[in-house]
């Protein structure tokens, strides 16, 4: 049994029970934007609202594309994926959602006709499907999508969907034991804020937007960077755990609009975010950090009235911090 079922059957026959408030009165901020991304390393959706799972929002990173041997590609080693875009039905944001047999996820790409995915769970299995440290099987997407992408990247391609039924990816022990992820680099959920932003773009002649960095939650209202303390957070009634600023890779410096790799922010990056600013005693001097990784406290949650659903404009309050981000896990 996955994750996901393990845990609504947990909460299945419980009573149901409003959030109790938190004990910081005021919220720090809330939430501007919610984005979701169906297959690793493109386009992302932003939406209104979006379903909790213990592995991420519901259709986040479900799906992968894999060379012929199975391996991940990402941005980092083909930025032509920052160009594909994904979309889904807005009733897929639905936590009752039904899945029907009309039911796709939508690619587009320039010089590719559309391409419709069946949101049904396809029947035949990839072996030897790898990301990063995880190997296992997944669901193959069939011949269509892999000529599609292979067509697009010019490079024998293939799509894959996670398969939850009999896969498990863990997140870490060290950060968070016990959590799982599906094709997430590393975490459940990222985190920004659109002071971060703004202060990484002070120092910027030309200025980034935050698709840059891909998070999942942006959140306004706080303190540029305070993020980088908070290690448990309430939003709405969820409760989560920052349990590691996020390092940056080469993927901020890809514009997402035009696939071109450029110097910036990664160089600002460097001058005022690398370990040796933030974290002078610490280890990974010459990585920089933008963000908070984060898991879901779902085993602390009973079913609530208007299901685990995290909307645009809900409250975030900030439970535990530490004092700075020499502090922080990293």
């Amino acid at each position: 049994m996955d994750l996901w079922s393990r845990f609504t059957r947990t909460s299945k026959g419980l009573e149901e029970q409003e959030s109790s408030s938190p004990s910081q009165s005021e919220p720090t901020a809330k939430i501007s934007s919610i984005f979701i991304y169906p297959i690793k390393s493109c386009r992302g959706i932003s939406v209104s609202k979006a379903p909790l799972t213990p592995t991420g929002f519901k259709w986040d990173r479900n799906w992968l594309v894999v060379n012929s041997r199975g391996r991940a590609y990402t941005q980092r080693v083909e930025p032509k994926l920052a160009l594909v875009e994904v979309e889904l039905p807005t009733e897929a944001f639905d936590e009752g959602f039904d899945i029907k047999k009309d039911s796709f996820m939508v690619l587009k790409a320039p010089g590719m006709q559309p391409l419709n995915i069946c949101l049904s769970k396809p029947h035949e299995v990839a072996d030897g499907v790898s990301v990063w440290e995880w190997n296992g099987s997944a669901w193959d997407e069939g011949a269509e999508a892999s000529q599609w992408f292979s067509d697009y990247l010019g490079k024998p391609s293939r799509l894959v969907r996670f398969n939850n039924d009999s896969q498990v990816r863990p997140v870490d022990p060290d950060y968070a034991k016990g959590h799982q992820i599906m094709f997430s680099d590393c975490f459940p959920f990222l985190l920004a804020s659109q002071e971060s932003l703004d202060a990484v773009n002070q120092h910027l002649e030309d200025p980034v937007p935050i698709n840059r960095f891909r998070p999942n939650i942006l959140v306004e209202g706080c303190e540029p960077f305070s993020e980088d303390l908070w290690t448990e957070i309430k939003i709405s009634s969820f409760s989560f755990l920052g349990v590691k600023l996020c390092s940056r890779c080469k993927v901020p410096s890809i514009n997402q609009a035009t696939a071109i790799s450029e110097p910036e922010p990664n160089q600002t990056l460097m001058k005022i975010r690398s370990g040796k600013v933030l974290r002078p005693k610490g280890k990974d001097q010459n990585k920089t950090y933008f963000g908070q990784n984060m898991v879901w406290n779902w085993r602390d949650c009973y079913a609530k009235k208007n299901g685990n659903v995290l909307n645009v404009g809900d409250p975030v309050y900030v439970m535990k911090k530490v004092t700075s981000a020499a502090e922080a896990a990293a």
